[in-house]
Protein backbone atom coordinates (compact mmCIF):
# COMPACT_ATOMS: atom_id res chain seq x y z
CA UNK A 1 0.00 0.00 0.00
CA UNK A 2 1.31 3.30 -0.95
CA UNK A 3 2.02 6.04 1.50
CA UNK A 4 -0.68 8.22 -0.04
CA UNK A 5 -3.34 5.51 0.41
CA UNK A 6 -2.47 4.96 4.06
CA UNK A 7 -2.76 8.71 4.65
CA UNK A 8 -6.23 8.82 3.08
CA UNK A 9 -7.43 5.85 5.13
CA UNK A 10 -6.29 7.42 8.39
CA UNK A 11 -7.89 10.77 7.51
CA UNK A 12 -11.27 9.22 6.69
CA UNK A 13 -13.59 9.23 9.72
CA UNK A 14 -15.14 5.98 10.79
CA UNK A 15 -18.96 5.86 10.46
CA UNK A 16 -20.69 6.85 13.66
CA UNK A 17 -17.50 8.02 15.31
CA UNK A 18 -17.57 11.38 17.11
CA UNK A 19 -14.75 13.89 16.65
CA UNK A 20 -12.48 14.22 19.60
CA UNK A 21 -12.73 17.57 21.44
CA UNK A 22 -10.02 19.11 23.51
CA UNK A 23 -11.17 20.56 26.86
CA UNK A 24 -9.00 23.46 28.06
CA UNK A 25 -7.67 23.20 31.55
CA UNK A 26 -9.38 25.57 34.01
CA UNK A 27 -7.35 28.63 34.88
CA UNK A 28 -7.21 29.70 38.50
CA UNK A 29 -9.10 32.92 39.23
CA UNK A 30 -6.92 35.79 40.43
CA UNK A 31 -7.44 36.97 43.93
CA UNK A 32 -9.08 40.43 44.15
CA UNK A 33 -9.21 42.81 47.05
CA UNK A 34 -11.89 45.48 47.51
CA UNK A 35 -11.52 48.79 49.37
CA UNK A 36 -14.40 51.10 50.28
CA UNK A 37 -14.14 54.85 50.82
CA UNK A 38 -14.60 55.94 54.40
CA UNK A 39 -17.85 57.58 55.39
CA UNK A 40 -16.23 60.99 55.69
CA UNK A 41 -17.76 64.24 54.54
CA UNK A 42 -16.05 65.83 51.49
CA UNK A 43 -14.13 69.03 51.92
CA UNK A 44 -16.32 72.09 51.32
CA UNK A 45 -15.60 73.91 48.05
CA UNK A 46 -16.14 77.63 47.81
CA UNK A 47 -17.70 78.62 44.47
CA UNK A 48 -15.86 81.91 44.35
CA UNK A 49 -12.50 80.23 45.02
CA UNK A 50 -13.22 77.78 42.22
CA UNK A 51 -14.05 80.60 39.85
CA UNK A 52 -10.96 82.56 40.91
CA UNK A 53 -8.79 79.52 40.26
CA UNK A 54 -10.18 79.18 36.76
CA UNK A 55 -9.77 82.90 36.16
CA UNK A 56 -6.15 82.78 37.34
CA UNK A 57 -5.46 79.83 35.05
CA UNK A 58 -6.84 81.71 32.04
CA UNK A 59 -5.17 85.04 32.83
CA UNK A 60 -1.86 83.35 33.59
CA UNK A 61 -1.51 82.44 29.93
CA UNK A 62 -1.95 85.99 28.66
CA UNK A 63 1.02 87.36 26.74
CA UNK A 64 0.36 91.02 27.51
CA UNK A 65 -1.10 92.95 30.41
CA UNK A 66 -3.70 95.69 30.18
CA UNK A 67 -1.16 98.41 30.95
CA UNK A 68 1.12 97.20 28.16
CA UNK A 69 -1.79 97.27 25.72
CA UNK A 70 -2.69 100.81 26.83
CA UNK A 71 0.91 101.96 26.42
CA UNK A 72 1.00 100.56 22.89
CA UNK A 73 -2.23 102.38 22.00
CA UNK A 74 -1.34 105.75 23.52
CA UNK A 75 -1.77 107.52 20.17
CA UNK A 76 -5.33 106.25 19.81
CA UNK A 77 -6.13 107.18 23.42
CA UNK A 78 -4.71 110.65 22.92
CA UNK A 79 -6.88 111.06 19.81
CA UNK A 80 -9.96 109.95 21.76
CA UNK A 81 -9.23 112.46 24.52
CA UNK A 82 -8.65 115.25 22.00
CA UNK A 83 -11.81 114.52 20.05
CA UNK A 84 -13.75 114.13 23.31
CA UNK A 85 -12.65 117.60 24.41
CA UNK A 86 -13.81 119.06 21.10
CA UNK A 87 -17.19 117.34 21.39
CA UNK A 88 -17.57 118.55 24.98
CA UNK A 89 -16.93 122.11 23.85
CA UNK A 90 -19.57 121.81 21.14
CA UNK A 91 -22.07 120.35 23.62
CA UNK A 92 -21.53 123.20 26.07
CA UNK A 93 -22.02 125.77 23.32
CA UNK A 94 -25.22 124.09 22.20
CA UNK A 95 -26.43 123.99 25.81
CA UNK A 96 -25.88 127.72 26.29
CA UNK A 97 -27.65 128.49 23.00
CA UNK A 98 -30.67 126.35 23.80
CA UNK A 99 -30.87 127.66 27.37
CA UNK A 100 -31.25 131.23 26.10
CA UNK A 101 -34.06 130.25 23.71
CA UNK A 102 -37.58 131.02 24.95
CA UNK A 103 -39.75 130.04 21.99
CA UNK A 104 -42.47 127.41 22.16
CA UNK A 105 -40.35 124.86 20.30
CA UNK A 106 -37.42 125.31 22.70
CA UNK A 107 -39.65 125.06 25.77
CA UNK A 108 -41.31 121.91 24.44
CA UNK A 109 -37.89 120.43 23.64
CA UNK A 110 -36.60 121.09 27.17
CA UNK A 111 -39.74 119.58 28.68
CA UNK A 112 -40.60 116.64 26.43
CA UNK A 113 -37.40 115.47 24.72
CA UNK A 114 -35.87 114.14 27.99
CA UNK A 115 -39.07 112.16 28.54
CA UNK A 116 -38.85 110.68 25.05
CA UNK A 117 -35.22 109.74 25.68
CA UNK A 118 -36.17 108.21 29.05
CA UNK A 119 -38.77 105.94 27.43
CA UNK A 120 -36.41 105.10 24.55
CA UNK A 121 -33.47 104.25 26.83
CA UNK A 122 -35.64 101.99 28.98
CA UNK A 123 -36.95 100.17 25.91
CA UNK A 124 -33.45 99.82 24.43
CA UNK A 125 -31.98 98.54 27.70
CA UNK A 126 -34.79 96.02 28.06
CA UNK A 127 -34.33 94.79 24.48
CA UNK A 128 -30.57 94.35 24.84
CA UNK A 129 -31.00 92.60 28.19
CA UNK A 130 -33.55 90.20 26.72
CA UNK A 131 -31.27 89.47 23.76
CA UNK A 132 -28.18 88.57 25.78
CA UNK A 133 -29.68 87.24 28.97
CA UNK A 134 -28.81 89.56 30.77
CA UNK A 135 -27.09 86.94 32.99
CA UNK A 136 -24.65 84.92 30.88
CA UNK A 137 -21.48 82.81 31.10
CA UNK A 138 -18.84 81.76 28.62
CA UNK A 139 -18.68 78.30 27.08
CA UNK A 140 -15.72 77.32 29.29
CA UNK A 141 -17.50 78.43 32.46
CA UNK A 142 -20.64 76.62 31.39
CA UNK A 143 -18.68 73.40 30.84
CA UNK A 144 -16.49 73.47 33.95
CA UNK A 145 -18.62 75.27 36.52
CA UNK A 146 -22.33 75.19 35.65
CA UNK A 147 -22.53 71.36 35.67
CA UNK A 148 -20.65 71.05 38.95
CA UNK A 149 -22.60 70.39 42.18
CA UNK A 150 -22.18 73.94 43.42
CA UNK A 151 -24.45 76.85 44.15
CA UNK A 152 -24.84 78.87 40.95
CA UNK A 153 -26.22 81.96 42.60
CA UNK A 154 -22.85 82.79 44.16
CA UNK A 155 -21.25 82.73 40.72
CA UNK A 156 -24.03 84.48 38.81
CA UNK A 157 -24.74 87.28 41.28
CA UNK A 158 -21.64 89.14 40.12
CA UNK A 159 -22.73 88.83 36.49
CA UNK A 160 -26.13 90.25 37.37
CA UNK A 161 -24.62 93.23 39.17
CA UNK A 162 -22.23 93.88 36.28
CA UNK A 163 -25.06 93.93 33.73
CA UNK A 164 -27.18 96.24 35.89
CA UNK A 165 -24.32 98.68 36.53
CA UNK A 166 -23.27 98.77 32.86
CA UNK A 167 -26.81 99.51 31.69
CA UNK A 168 -27.25 102.22 34.31
CA UNK A 169 -23.97 104.01 33.56
CA UNK A 170 -24.48 104.07 29.79
CA UNK A 171 -28.08 105.25 30.07
CA UNK A 172 -27.13 107.95 32.57
CA UNK A 173 -24.41 109.30 30.26
CA UNK A 174 -26.75 109.44 27.27
CA UNK A 175 -29.55 110.99 29.33
CA UNK A 176 -27.23 113.70 30.62
CA UNK A 177 -26.07 114.44 27.07
CA UNK A 178 -29.65 114.77 25.81
CA UNK A 179 -30.71 117.00 28.69
CA UNK A 180 -27.65 119.19 28.09
CA UNK A 181 -28.38 119.59 24.38
CA UNK A 182 -32.01 120.50 25.12
CA UNK A 183 -30.88 123.46 27.26
CA UNK A 184 -31.78 122.18 30.73
CA UNK A 185 -30.30 123.58 33.93
CA UNK A 186 -27.49 121.73 35.78
CA UNK A 187 -29.96 120.45 38.40
CA UNK A 188 -32.28 119.12 35.72
CA UNK A 189 -29.34 117.50 33.89
CA UNK A 190 -28.33 115.65 37.06
CA UNK A 191 -31.89 114.53 37.78
CA UNK A 192 -32.44 113.24 34.25
CA UNK A 193 -29.11 111.40 34.29
CA UNK A 194 -30.14 109.77 37.58
CA UNK A 195 -33.60 108.91 36.23
CA UNK A 196 -32.23 107.36 33.03
CA UNK A 197 -29.55 105.41 34.86
CA UNK A 198 -31.85 104.00 37.53
CA UNK A 199 -34.56 103.27 34.97
CA UNK A 200 -32.23 101.33 32.66
CA UNK A 201 -30.79 99.41 35.61
CA UNK A 202 -34.32 98.63 36.83
CA UNK A 203 -35.51 97.18 33.51
CA UNK A 204 -32.29 95.14 33.27
CA UNK A 205 -32.98 93.64 36.70
CA UNK A 206 -36.57 93.01 35.60
CA UNK A 207 -35.28 91.17 32.50
CA UNK A 208 -33.04 89.05 34.75
CA UNK A 209 -36.03 88.15 36.92
CA UNK A 210 -37.96 87.10 33.81
CA UNK A 211 -34.93 85.13 32.59
CA UNK A 212 -35.13 82.92 35.66
CA UNK A 213 -38.70 82.02 34.68
CA UNK A 214 -37.93 81.48 30.97
CA UNK A 215 -40.54 84.06 29.95
CA UNK A 216 -40.23 86.53 27.08
CA UNK A 217 -43.79 87.64 26.41
CA UNK A 218 -43.89 90.01 29.37
CA UNK A 219 -40.59 91.67 28.43
CA UNK A 220 -41.72 92.00 24.80
CA UNK A 221 -44.96 93.62 25.91
CA UNK A 222 -43.18 96.09 28.21
CA UNK A 223 -40.67 96.91 25.47
CA UNK A 224 -43.50 97.61 23.02
CA UNK A 225 -45.23 99.90 25.51
CA UNK A 226 -42.03 101.86 26.15
CA UNK A 227 -41.34 102.28 22.43
CA UNK A 228 -44.91 103.47 21.86
CA UNK A 229 -44.64 106.03 24.66
CA UNK A 230 -41.34 107.33 23.25
CA UNK A 231 -42.89 107.76 19.81
CA UNK A 232 -45.99 109.45 21.26
CA UNK A 233 -43.80 111.88 23.22
CA UNK A 234 -41.89 112.84 20.06
CA UNK A 235 -45.17 113.40 18.22
CA UNK A 236 -46.42 115.62 21.02
CA UNK A 237 -43.15 117.59 20.88
CA UNK A 238 -43.65 118.21 17.16
CA UNK A 239 -47.28 119.19 17.71
CA UNK A 240 -46.32 121.77 20.35
CA UNK A 241 -43.52 123.18 18.19
CA UNK A 242 -45.85 123.43 15.18
CA UNK A 243 -48.47 125.29 17.22
CA UNK A 244 -51.11 122.59 16.90
CA UNK A 245 -51.41 122.34 20.68
CA UNK A 246 -50.01 124.04 23.76
CA UNK A 247 -48.00 122.85 26.72
CA UNK A 248 -48.78 124.51 30.03
CA UNK A 249 -46.80 122.89 32.83
CA UNK A 250 -45.76 124.50 36.14
CA UNK A 251 -42.08 125.13 36.77
CA UNK A 252 -41.88 122.50 39.49
CA UNK A 253 -42.64 119.79 36.93
CA UNK A 254 -39.25 120.26 35.24
CA UNK A 255 -37.47 119.12 38.41
CA UNK A 256 -40.16 117.08 40.14
CA UNK A 257 -40.90 114.78 37.19
CA UNK A 258 -37.35 113.40 36.79
CA UNK A 259 -37.10 113.01 40.57
CA UNK A 260 -40.29 110.91 40.60
CA UNK A 261 -38.97 108.87 37.65
CA UNK A 262 -35.69 108.25 39.50
CA UNK A 263 -37.54 107.16 42.65
CA UNK A 264 -39.73 104.80 40.64
CA UNK A 265 -36.66 103.35 38.95
CA UNK A 266 -34.97 102.79 42.31
CA UNK A 267 -38.00 100.91 43.67
CA UNK A 268 -38.24 98.68 40.58
CA UNK A 269 -34.47 98.11 40.69
CA UNK A 270 -34.54 96.84 44.28
CA UNK A 271 -37.55 94.62 43.61
CA UNK A 272 -36.01 93.21 40.44
CA UNK A 273 -32.67 92.45 42.11
CA UNK A 274 -34.37 90.67 45.00
CA UNK A 275 -36.62 88.63 42.68
CA UNK A 276 -33.77 87.70 40.36
CA UNK A 277 -31.32 86.91 43.18
CA UNK A 278 -33.66 84.35 44.73
CA UNK A 279 -34.01 82.39 41.49
CA UNK A 280 -30.53 82.54 39.96
CA UNK A 281 -30.05 78.82 40.67
CA UNK A 282 -32.99 78.01 38.38
CA UNK A 283 -31.52 79.40 35.14
CA UNK A 284 -30.70 76.56 32.79
CA UNK A 285 -27.10 76.10 31.65
CA UNK A 286 -28.10 76.17 27.97
CA UNK A 287 -29.73 79.58 28.45
CA UNK A 288 -26.64 80.95 30.17
CA UNK A 289 -24.20 79.61 27.58
CA UNK A 290 -26.30 80.83 24.63
CA UNK A 291 -25.86 84.44 25.72
CA UNK A 292 -22.13 83.93 26.18
CA UNK A 293 -21.82 82.37 22.72
CA UNK A 294 -23.65 85.34 21.23
CA UNK A 295 -21.26 87.76 22.92
CA UNK A 296 -18.25 85.73 21.75
CA UNK A 297 -19.46 85.80 18.15
CA UNK A 298 -20.01 89.55 18.29
CA UNK A 299 -16.54 90.08 19.72
CA UNK A 300 -15.03 88.31 16.72
CA UNK A 301 -17.09 90.45 14.36
CA UNK A 302 -16.11 93.62 16.21
CA UNK A 303 -12.44 92.72 15.80
CA UNK A 304 -12.93 93.10 12.04
CA UNK A 305 -15.33 96.04 12.53
CA UNK A 306 -17.87 94.05 10.51
CA UNK A 307 -21.21 95.38 11.76
CA UNK A 308 -22.99 93.47 9.01
CA UNK A 309 -21.74 90.21 10.49
CA UNK A 310 -22.99 91.33 13.91
CA UNK A 311 -26.45 91.83 12.43
CA UNK A 312 -26.25 88.43 10.74
CA UNK A 313 -25.54 86.83 14.12
CA UNK A 314 -28.53 88.59 15.71
CA UNK A 315 -30.80 87.64 12.80
CA UNK A 316 -29.70 84.01 13.08
CA UNK A 317 -30.45 84.07 16.81
CA UNK A 318 -33.95 85.42 16.15
CA UNK A 319 -34.54 82.79 13.45
CA UNK A 320 -33.52 80.01 15.83
CA UNK A 321 -35.94 81.32 18.45
CA UNK A 322 -38.73 81.47 15.88
CA UNK A 323 -38.04 77.86 14.91
CA UNK A 324 -39.73 77.45 11.54
CA UNK A 325 -41.90 79.20 8.96
CA UNK A 326 -44.62 77.99 6.63
CA UNK A 327 -43.26 77.62 3.07
CA UNK A 328 -45.17 79.45 0.33
CA UNK A 329 -44.97 78.86 -3.43
CA UNK A 330 -43.41 81.47 -5.67
CA UNK A 331 -44.85 83.21 -8.68
CA UNK A 332 -43.60 84.56 -11.99
CA UNK A 333 -40.58 83.80 -14.09
CA UNK A 334 -37.10 85.24 -14.41
CA UNK A 335 -36.32 88.35 -12.43
CA UNK A 336 -39.98 88.82 -11.52
CA UNK A 337 -39.78 85.65 -9.43
CA UNK A 338 -37.02 87.20 -7.32
CA UNK A 339 -39.06 90.38 -6.88
CA UNK A 340 -42.10 88.35 -5.85
CA UNK A 341 -40.02 86.47 -3.28
CA UNK A 342 -38.96 89.76 -1.73
CA UNK A 343 -42.59 90.85 -1.49
CA UNK A 344 -43.54 87.50 0.07
CA UNK A 345 -40.77 87.89 2.63
CA UNK A 346 -42.11 91.32 3.57
CA UNK A 347 -45.64 89.96 3.90
CA UNK A 348 -44.51 86.99 6.01
CA UNK A 349 -42.38 89.08 8.38
CA UNK A 350 -43.75 92.67 8.49
CA UNK A 351 -42.08 93.58 11.79
CA UNK A 352 -39.42 95.85 10.15
CA UNK A 353 -42.24 98.08 8.90
CA UNK A 354 -42.82 99.30 12.47
CA UNK A 355 -39.44 101.08 12.87
CA UNK A 356 -39.75 102.37 9.30
CA UNK A 357 -43.08 103.98 10.15
CA UNK A 358 -41.67 105.34 13.41
CA UNK A 359 -38.71 106.92 11.59
CA UNK A 360 -41.10 109.28 9.79
CA UNK A 361 -41.25 111.30 13.01
CA UNK A 362 -37.49 112.02 12.93
CA UNK A 363 -37.52 114.81 10.27
CA UNK A 364 -40.43 116.53 12.02
CA UNK A 365 -38.65 116.37 15.39
CA UNK A 366 -35.44 117.76 13.91
CA UNK A 367 -37.38 120.57 12.25
CA UNK A 368 -39.12 121.34 15.54
CA UNK A 369 -35.74 121.55 17.29
CA UNK A 370 -34.47 124.00 14.68
CA UNK A 371 -31.86 121.62 13.21
CA UNK A 372 -32.77 122.53 9.66
CA UNK A 373 -29.30 122.36 8.15
CA UNK A 374 -28.42 118.86 9.31
CA UNK A 375 -31.95 117.49 8.93
CA UNK A 376 -31.27 115.73 5.57
CA UNK A 377 -28.07 114.13 6.87
CA UNK A 378 -29.46 112.90 10.21
CA UNK A 379 -32.75 111.74 8.68
CA UNK A 380 -30.80 109.92 5.96
CA UNK A 381 -28.76 108.05 8.57
CA UNK A 382 -31.93 107.04 10.40
CA UNK A 383 -33.40 105.82 7.11
CA UNK A 384 -30.26 103.72 6.51
CA UNK A 385 -30.80 101.94 9.82
CA UNK A 386 -34.47 101.14 9.20
CA UNK A 387 -33.99 100.06 5.54
CA UNK A 388 -31.23 97.50 6.20
CA UNK A 389 -33.67 94.72 7.30
CA UNK A 390 -35.39 94.91 3.90
CA UNK A 391 -32.17 94.07 2.03
CA UNK A 392 -31.77 90.50 3.24
CA UNK A 393 -31.83 89.02 -0.27
CA UNK A 394 -29.20 91.48 -1.46
CA UNK A 395 -27.08 90.62 1.56
CA UNK A 396 -27.19 86.89 0.80
CA UNK A 397 -26.48 87.32 -2.91
CA UNK A 398 -23.52 89.64 -2.38
CA UNK A 399 -21.92 87.53 0.36
CA UNK A 400 -22.53 84.23 -1.47
CA UNK A 401 -21.01 84.65 -4.92
CA UNK A 402 -21.60 81.03 -5.90
CA UNK A 403 -25.34 81.38 -5.32
CA UNK A 404 -25.49 84.56 -7.41
CA UNK A 405 -23.65 82.87 -10.30
CA UNK A 406 -26.25 80.09 -10.40
CA UNK A 407 -28.86 82.53 -11.74
CA UNK A 408 -28.92 82.96 -15.54
CA UNK A 409 -28.58 86.73 -15.12
CA UNK A 410 -25.81 89.21 -14.63
CA UNK A 411 -24.98 90.27 -11.10
CA UNK A 412 -26.07 93.83 -11.85
CA UNK A 413 -29.55 92.63 -12.85
CA UNK A 414 -29.96 90.52 -9.73
CA UNK A 415 -28.78 93.38 -7.50
CA UNK A 416 -31.15 95.84 -9.15
CA UNK A 417 -34.15 93.57 -8.54
CA UNK A 418 -33.14 93.10 -4.89
CA UNK A 419 -33.09 96.90 -4.47
CA UNK A 420 -36.61 97.57 -5.79
CA UNK A 421 -38.67 96.85 -2.65
CA UNK A 422 -36.49 99.06 -0.38
CA UNK A 423 -36.68 101.79 -3.03
CA UNK A 424 -40.49 101.70 -2.97
CA UNK A 425 -40.48 101.91 0.82
CA UNK A 426 -38.04 104.84 0.68
CA UNK A 427 -40.34 106.65 -1.78
CA UNK A 428 -43.28 106.17 0.58
CA UNK A 429 -41.13 107.56 3.41
CA UNK A 430 -40.30 110.60 1.26
CA UNK A 431 -43.96 111.39 0.60
CA UNK A 432 -44.76 111.31 4.31
CA UNK A 433 -41.84 113.59 5.28
CA UNK A 434 -42.28 116.36 2.70
CA UNK A 435 -43.97 118.78 5.19
CA UNK A 436 -41.01 118.43 7.56
CA UNK A 437 -38.56 119.60 4.88
CA UNK A 438 -40.87 122.40 3.75
CA UNK A 439 -41.11 123.69 7.32
CA UNK A 440 -43.98 123.38 9.78
CA UNK A 441 -42.64 125.38 12.74
CA UNK A 442 -41.50 128.95 13.22
CA UNK A 443 -38.00 127.82 14.22
CA UNK A 444 -37.75 125.28 11.41
CA UNK A 445 -37.11 125.45 7.69
CA UNK A 446 -38.67 128.01 5.39
CA UNK A 447 -38.60 126.48 1.92
CA UNK A 448 -40.90 126.48 -1.06
CA UNK A 449 -42.97 123.34 -1.67
CA UNK A 450 -40.81 122.42 -4.68
CA UNK A 451 -37.57 122.72 -2.70
CA UNK A 452 -39.07 120.71 0.14
CA UNK A 453 -40.07 117.92 -2.26
CA UNK A 454 -36.60 117.86 -3.83
CA UNK A 455 -34.80 117.74 -0.47
CA UNK A 456 -37.14 115.00 0.78
CA UNK A 457 -36.40 113.02 -2.39
CA UNK A 458 -32.65 113.54 -1.94
CA UNK A 459 -32.84 112.41 1.69
CA UNK A 460 -34.74 109.28 0.73
CA UNK A 461 -32.28 108.42 -2.04
CA UNK A 462 -29.35 109.01 0.32
CA UNK A 463 -30.83 106.67 2.93
CA UNK A 464 -31.64 104.03 0.31
CA UNK A 465 -28.19 104.08 -1.30
CA UNK A 466 -26.55 104.23 2.13
CA UNK A 467 -28.37 101.05 3.16
CA UNK A 468 -27.32 99.35 -0.09
CA UNK A 469 -23.72 100.43 0.48
CA UNK A 470 -23.80 99.09 4.04
CA UNK A 471 -25.13 95.72 2.92
CA UNK A 472 -23.01 95.18 -0.20
CA UNK A 473 -19.63 96.26 1.19
CA UNK A 474 -16.93 93.63 0.76
CA UNK A 475 -15.35 91.78 3.64
CA UNK A 476 -11.95 92.81 4.91
CA UNK A 477 -9.16 90.97 3.08
CA UNK A 478 -6.45 90.13 5.60
CA UNK A 479 -4.20 88.80 2.81
CA UNK A 480 -3.50 92.29 1.47
CA UNK A 481 -0.49 94.35 2.62
CA UNK A 482 -1.23 95.89 6.01
CA UNK A 483 -0.49 99.23 7.58
CA UNK A 484 1.75 99.36 10.64
CA UNK A 485 0.12 101.11 13.61
CA UNK A 486 0.81 101.38 17.33
CA UNK A 487 -1.79 98.66 17.94
CA UNK A 488 -0.31 96.29 15.36
CA UNK A 489 -0.81 95.56 11.68
CA UNK A 490 -4.17 96.72 10.32
CA UNK A 491 -5.63 96.13 6.82
CA UNK A 492 -6.25 99.43 5.00
CA UNK A 493 -9.91 98.57 4.32
CA UNK A 494 -10.59 97.90 8.00
CA UNK A 495 -10.84 101.58 8.90
CA UNK A 496 -13.39 102.29 6.16
CA UNK A 497 -15.81 99.73 7.62
CA UNK A 498 -16.74 102.33 10.21
CA UNK A 499 -18.04 104.69 7.50
CA UNK A 500 -20.08 102.27 5.41
CA UNK A 501 -23.42 103.86 4.58
CA UNK A 502 -22.44 107.09 6.29
CA UNK A 503 -20.20 107.99 3.35
CA UNK A 504 -23.06 107.70 0.85
CA UNK A 505 -25.41 109.81 2.97
CA UNK A 506 -22.78 112.50 3.54
CA UNK A 507 -21.77 112.57 -0.13
CA UNK A 508 -25.32 112.88 -1.47
CA UNK A 509 -26.68 115.36 1.09
CA UNK A 510 -23.57 117.58 1.20
CA UNK A 511 -24.62 119.87 -1.71
CA UNK A 512 -28.01 120.73 -0.17
CA UNK A 513 -26.56 121.18 3.32
CA UNK A 514 -23.95 123.58 1.92
CA UNK A 515 -26.60 125.58 0.06
CA UNK A 516 -25.90 124.18 -3.41
CA UNK A 517 -28.30 123.08 -6.10
CA UNK A 518 -30.20 119.80 -5.60
CA UNK A 519 -29.13 118.78 -9.11
CA UNK A 520 -25.64 118.04 -7.80
CA UNK A 521 -27.10 115.65 -5.25
CA UNK A 522 -29.14 113.86 -7.92
CA UNK A 523 -26.05 113.52 -10.11
CA UNK A 524 -24.02 112.06 -7.25
CA UNK A 525 -26.86 109.67 -6.41
CA UNK A 526 -26.99 108.49 -10.04
CA UNK A 527 -23.27 107.78 -10.15
CA UNK A 528 -23.45 105.97 -6.80
CA UNK A 529 -26.32 103.82 -8.05
CA UNK A 530 -24.35 102.78 -11.14
CA UNK A 531 -21.46 101.60 -8.99
CA UNK A 532 -23.54 99.98 -6.25
CA UNK A 533 -25.63 97.89 -8.64
CA UNK A 534 -22.43 96.17 -9.81
CA UNK A 535 -22.19 97.64 -13.31
CA UNK A 536 -18.40 97.70 -13.06
CA UNK A 537 -17.85 94.55 -11.01
CA UNK A 538 -14.16 93.85 -11.52
CA UNK A 539 -14.34 90.30 -10.19
CA UNK A 540 -17.15 89.38 -12.56
CA UNK A 541 -15.43 91.04 -15.52
CA UNK A 542 -12.21 89.17 -14.75
CA UNK A 543 -14.07 85.85 -14.59
CA UNK A 544 -15.78 86.57 -17.93
CA UNK A 545 -12.44 87.44 -19.53
CA UNK A 546 -10.90 84.18 -18.33
CA UNK A 547 -13.87 82.21 -19.69
CA UNK A 548 -13.50 83.88 -23.11
CA UNK A 549 -9.80 83.08 -23.18
CA UNK A 550 -10.50 79.43 -22.47
CA UNK A 551 -13.07 79.29 -25.26
CA UNK A 552 -10.61 80.84 -27.73
CA UNK A 553 -7.90 78.35 -26.81
CA UNK A 554 -10.36 75.48 -27.19
CA UNK A 555 -11.41 76.72 -30.65
CA UNK A 556 -7.79 76.85 -31.86
CA UNK A 557 -7.20 73.16 -31.02
CA UNK A 558 -7.81 70.58 -33.80
CA UNK A 559 -10.93 68.51 -33.36
CA UNK A 560 -8.99 65.26 -32.90
CA UNK A 561 -6.41 66.61 -30.44
CA UNK A 562 -7.00 66.32 -26.77
CA UNK A 563 -7.20 69.46 -24.69
CA UNK A 564 -4.64 69.48 -21.93
CA UNK A 565 -5.93 70.77 -18.63
CA UNK A 566 -3.32 72.24 -16.33
CA UNK A 567 -3.16 70.58 -12.95
CA UNK A 568 -4.14 73.04 -10.20
CA UNK A 569 -1.27 74.03 -7.95
CA UNK A 570 -1.44 73.54 -4.25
Amino acid sequence: MSKKSRKLIRSAAAPGAKPQTTVPAPEPEPERSFWFLPDAEPDPVDERDLHDTMKQWRHGRATRSIMEAIQDAYVALFSVVLIGAMITNLVLRAQSTMASCSTASCISARTLVPWAVWFAMLGLALGVARLFGPVLVSAAEGFWLMDAPIERSRLLSGRLRLAVIAAGVLAAAFGALTATLSGSSPLEIGLWALADGLGAAAVTAFAAAEQTRERTRVTRAVQTVLATLALATLLFTVAVAAGWTSLAAPAIVTTGAPAVAAALGLIVLIAGLVAAGRRLNLIRRARLVSGGSLVAGMQGAMYALDFGLIRDIVVERAAVERGHVTPTPGRGEGLRALLWRDLQRLRRFPRPLVPLAASVVAPYALDALGLTTVNPFVSGLILVVVLVPFLSMLRVLTRTGGLARMFPFRSSQVRTVAMIVPLLLALAWQLLTIPAFVGITSAGAERSPLDGVLIALITGLAGWLGAVRWVTAKKVDFNTPMVATESGAVPPALIFNLFRGLDMVALITAPVMLGGSPLYSFAIAGVAFVFLRGTFNMDEMKAQQEALNREKEAAKKPSGQKIKVQRPGR
